[in-house]
């Protein structure tokens, strides 16, 4: 006989009942997500919040929780939702973004970062962080996303209060949880990283020989308190160290470099081929313009009248001339040759002539 127990967690997703809560607290350790421990924000700034994720989890539901207790935290926030909080899934880095705008002290308190998966035999993978929000917090950075060139540097400066000037201060990246002290310096492939701390109420990192690869999240540790920085290195034309073993080892940056060739060789086909598709038709229709103006030209030229000269002979008509004997004058008249006769033009016309 068996029986079948269901248990729903208070946010909405599936719990575990409590005599298995042993087991959750024993697999605990096994989970792959990974955030920070303890996050500290000024009121009034950003709070943003990196969770990475196992890659087999790029398609799960992902979401943040809020309460002490797994059990019993509540849903704040799914991934794509609009609300107070807003999370941002980039599955093709394995990472989601909590974020929130203007946080107040009340915003304080325990959170967990979330993947659905929703079975006893594997539960949601998650992880637990405290969020510290006040006016003056203990430890803070200026910007918390830097940008610099490959080939470059770029500084961060992480500031904190009396009460941590003793305390171990750090340099850490998310990815592989890699750490760097202060008065160390340490190589990742081609760039360094050297930390060094004024004893007063501030310490700066230092990462010159920057490469492409450095682009991901790290951030500034004092104790057990925690700023995310995000970092950003965009290409330089001007820098050409790039080895051959560089490449190599780096067959993402290859990739990425001939798919923007295949891209950019695509784009040009396509230009040439819609300025063809665009400038024939133009080149027809301008052709054909030309024709029709020619055209009405001819007819608008104005008629010329009748040559004379080259106008068709027709009969003409003579009239008799008859000489009579009269009075002197009369004989006069007749000698001085003057006779009178008419012909038709071609257009019709009787025209006579002395």
């Amino acid at each position: 006989m068996f029986i079948s127990l269901s248990f729903t967690h208070s946010g909405g997703h599936m719990a575990l009942p409590p005599m298995l809560f042993g087991v959750l607290l024993y697999t605990a350790g096994t989970l792959s997500m990974k955030t920070l421990d303890h996050v500290t924000v000024r009121e009034g700034k950003t709070v943003t919040i990196p969770c990475l994720y196992d890659s087999q989890y790029k398609l799960n539901p992902k979401y943040w929780c809020r309460g002490p207790y797994w059990l019993s935290c509540q849903i704040t926030a799914r991934a794509n939702d609009i609300g107070k909080w807003t999370i941002t899934d980039y599955p093709a880095q394995n990472i989601f973004i909590v974020k929130l705008n203007n946080p107040t002290s009340s915003d304080s308190g325990n959170y967990w970062c979330a993947v659905e998966i929703g079975t006893y035999t594997n539960p949601d993978d998650k992880k637990h962080l405290y969020l510290t929000v006040k006016q003056a917090p203990d430890v803070s950075v200026m910007n918390s996303s830097v940008s610099g060139h490959e080939g470059g540097n770029v500084s961060v400066q992480c500031f904190y209060s009396s009460g941590y000037q003793y305390k171990l201060k750090q340099w850490c990246r998310y990815k592989d949880q890699s750490c760097y002290t202060v008065g160390r310096t340490d190589t990742s492939q081609n760039s360094s990283v050297q930390i060094s701390d004024d004893g007063r109420r501030s310490f700066t990192v230092l990462m010159t020989g920057l490469r492409l690869s450095d682009s991901g999240w790290y951030y500034c540790s004092v104790q057990d308190l925690q700023v995310p920085v995000q970092l950003f290195v965009t290409r330089d034309n001007k820098y050409k160290n790039t080895t051959e073993s560089d490449i190599s080892s780096d067959p993402s940056s290859s990739t990425s470099e001939n798919h923007h060739t295949e891209v950019t060789s695509s784009e040009h086909r396509d230009g040439i081929f819609l300025l063809l598709w665009t400038a024939v038709p133009l080149l027809l229709l301008l052709m054909l313009v030309l024709v029709i103006w020619r055209i009405v030209q001819k007819r608008n030229l104005p008629t010329q009248g009748p040559d004379v000269c080259s106008e068709t002979e027709v009969p003409v008509t003579y009239d008799t001339v008859v000489f009579k004997k009269g009075k002197d004058n009369e004989q006069n008249q007749v000698s001085n040759n003057k006779r009178k006769f008419s012909r038709i033009t071609s257009t019709g016309k009787k025209q006579s002539f002395q």
